[in-house]
């Protein structure tokens, strides 16, 4: 069954989930596909693998979110269907030692950057009176571990940010989900231990599940899912 989603707009796309992501999206999902990063270079195979747009945007400049989403209107020849928003940024460290201007980084690209590309996503979808904003989370979106303050505060403000419009564009036709990755997603530089063969999330499977919440009919909408391993403790 594909979603009645014609066109997706991947934000934060590399070549892990948000890969995963787009096949799914084009083969299952019969998607147009435009890819999205800071350096749009890394996106040339899966660009071409996928006959998808190619665009550059650091996602936490106004200006550049503003310059994205019009080269994507003009790639699809009408506004996106689908948005995704991926990016993240983390630095580790103690309270007392961490680089504030780091945690602003974090904050900015993690949360701050979620705001406008919903913000562009939302003005578009809302004159229509459809579309979909989907937000990857992860653990740290409900649960801050220590020394990792940055990450928990940009994530527990992605979530809240996908609380809060998710409520006002519903009834506009707008579907909003945030997915909480809880648990470690595997890829080519972080294998599967051979003595715990199903402790990572595989991303495909992933991929999956936000195409499953396209799917959804408006009369039973989701706004969030939490997506772990079944030997995943939580």
């Amino acid at each position: 069954m594909k979603s009645n989603y014609k066109t997706a707009l991947i934000v934060g796309a590399g070549d892990g989930l948000s890969a995963s992501v787009a096949r799914t999206f084009a083969r299952d999902g019969g998607m147009r596909i435009a890819l999205a990063a800071r350096n749009p270079g890394k996106l040339a195979a899966l660009a071409k693998e996928l006959d998808a747009g190619a665009l550059a945007c650091d996602a936490a400049e106004p200006a550049q979110v503003k310059e994205m989403f019009a080269r994507a209107d003009e790639f699809f020849g009408a506004p996106a269907d689908v948005v995704v928003y991926n990016p993240s940024f983390r630095v580790r460290g103690s309270i007392v030692d961490i680089d504030p201007a780091e945690v602003a980084k974090a904050l900015s690209i993690t949360a701050y950057g979620g705001f406008l590309v919903a913000q562009q996503a939302a003005r578009r979808m809302v004159a229509r009176g459809s579309g979909a904003i989907l937000f990857t989370g992860a653990s740290a979106s409900v649960k801050g571990y220590p020394l990792s303050a940055s990450f928990a505060m940009g994530k527990f403000a992605l979530r809240g940010l996908a609380q809060s419009i998710a409520r006002e564009l519903a009834p506009k036709g707008v579907h909003v989900a945030h997915f909480i990755i809880d648990g470690g997603i595997r890829s080519a530089a972080r294998a599967v231990p051979a003595d715990a063969p199903d402790s990572l999330l595989d991303p495909d499977a992933i991929a999956q599940n936000y195409l499953n919440v396209l799917k959804q009919d408006r009369s039973a909408w989701t706004w969030e899912l939490e997506l772990r391993p079944w030997v995943e403790k939580f």
